[in-house]
């Protein structure tokens, strides 16, 4: 049997390091932001505050432990970057919670959010330094966790959310293949492919839609406002 080359990366370069920067922060903003929509969620839901602080509280702790992957490599995080990669998605969960739009905020941080770092993190793994592997493994197991209480909230309040889902899928997933379009060139330095990134989204994604209650035909039907956008 042929032997497969191993991808080998210089973790210390300049070139990686200035795509870590990006990518780093990116990851970092990412928990902040679920942190933010968590507690918020927990304001919206009060029955379901204790778990949702629960959860917020995870992700700081996520995020406390991608800042230091950043500083185990002397890379300064490019916040600046990473807040204006997630301004589109932000302030539609910031409309929609002002709305009262429960349904909305779950479909944008508990199904796209979270199906976007569960892919990025299981892309990541394989690649990293040995550092952030140890890190990122921890942090993927808890993000199902994460999606999880999304999907058993919207499966069982399932017809009442089915078209607001769809609004909001159409609204939000086109942003998704904007965000993986902007990061493209720095993934791939990062031994990241954009194609592996929207194969295993659009899995994870798909998995957690059927798991609510939609077709497969849904599915295919949702799926295509990304794709359109792309």
């Amino acid at each position: 049997m042929p032997q497969v080359e191993a991808i080998t990366i210089d973790f210390q370069s300049e070139t990686y390091k200035d795509a870590y920067s990006r990518i780093n922060a990116i990851v970092i903003e990412g928990e902040q932001e679920a942190y933010d929509n968590y507690i918020k969620l927990g304001a919206m839901l009060p029955e379901q505050q204790e778990n949702l602080a629960g959860l917020a509280k995870m992700e700081m702790s996520h995020k406390r432990g991608f800042q230091s992957c950043g500083r185990n490599l002397t890379v300064t995080p490019d916040m600046e970057f990473a807040q204006e990669f997630f301004s589109s998605l932000h302030q539609n969960f910031k409309d929609a919670a002002t709305e009262g739009k429960v349904v909305t905020c779950l479909l944008i941080q508990s199904l796209i959010i979270e199906c976007f770092a569960i892919a990025a993190y299981n892309i990541y793994i394989p690649v990293a330094d040995d550092f952030a592997r140890k890190i990122t493994e921890r942090v993927v197991k808890d993000e199902y966790m994460h999606l999880n209480f999304g999907e058993e909230w919207l499966k069982a309040n399932f017809e009442a959310s089915k078209t607001e889902l769809e609004t909001a899928n159409r609204q939000n997933l086109p942003i998704i293949w904007r965000m993986l379009n902007q990061v493209a060139d720095d993934a791939h330095i990062l031994g990241m492919e954009k194609e592996a990134l929207v194969e295993d989204f659009m899995i994870a994604y798909g998995e957690a839609l059927s798991n609510i209650g939609f077709s497969t035909r849904d599915i295919m039907r949702m799926s295509a406002y990304g794709l359109i956008a792309a």
